[in-house]
């Protein structure tokens, strides 16, 4: 079940009721993100101390409204921990293209910010389509839509921490019967995931996303 982002006070009602429960991973403080699925990614690194964990859920709440004042779509997931950020792919490219558009490159602009900190957030970008088209048209056209903002990242920051999905028509958020639903499920989530540094950050007590370590 989807909880979307209503208002800054629902944020805190969203963050104690959205959350993934913990996978079993082989090495749980060893691990390459690349060879991790999304559900897997989603959960590591796991936050165990509890004020460490009210630190950051803290920290993720002041993110996900500053980008809610920035007129982003935002929700929030386990326990708070991890910010979700929905752009539409209207404003990424255009119908059935896979050349980011200049209005998509200003809304991935602030997302810079994310990764100029290596190691303090994981970005994980999923891109998502309709049912538009056969499953392997629209498999292809997330693949190549999601390795072009990739790419993008790429040339303008770092991509040590972003990791590319591409889920096709697999997972709408609403049904593909009308206009405005088929739109509503053609979009891009960024998950802001927290890292080693962030987390090391909240053990010394002050987390602060321009500071190196």
């Amino acid at each position: 079940m989807r909880y979307r982002y209503l208002s800054h006070i629902m944020l805190l009602a969203l963050a104690s009721m959205v959350m993934i429960w913990p996978l079993r991973l082989d090495a749980k403080d060893d691990y390459d993100i690349y060879d991790l699925s999304l559900d897997e990614n989603l959960v590591t690194p796991q936050i165990k101390n509890s004020k460490q964990a009210d630190k950051i859920q803290d920290f993720q709440y002041d993110m996900a409204v500053a980008f809610k004042r920035s007129n982003y779509e935002v929700e929030v997931m386990r326990e708070g921990e991890v910010i979700v950020v929905t752009l539409p792919a209207s404003l990424l490219f255009e119908p059935n293209d896979t050349v980011l558009t200049t209005l998509g490159e200003s809304q991935l602009k602030p997302f810079l910010r994310m990764i100029k900190n290596p190691g303090f957030y994981k970005l994980l970008l999923v891109m998502h389509s309709d049912n538009t088209g056969s499953s392997e048209y629209t498999l292809n056209l997330t693949r190549q839509r999601v390795n072009v903002i990739f790419d993008w990242f790429d040339e303008n920051g770092s991509v040590d921490y972003v990791v590319p999905y591409a889920l096709g028509e697999t997972d709408p958020i609403v049904d593909n019967n009308s206009v405005e639903n088929r739109k509503r499920n053609r979009r891009l989530e960024i998950y802001l995931v927290p890292e080693k540094t962030m987390i090391q950050q909240a053990k010394k007590g002050v987390i602060n996303i321009s500071k190196h370590q």
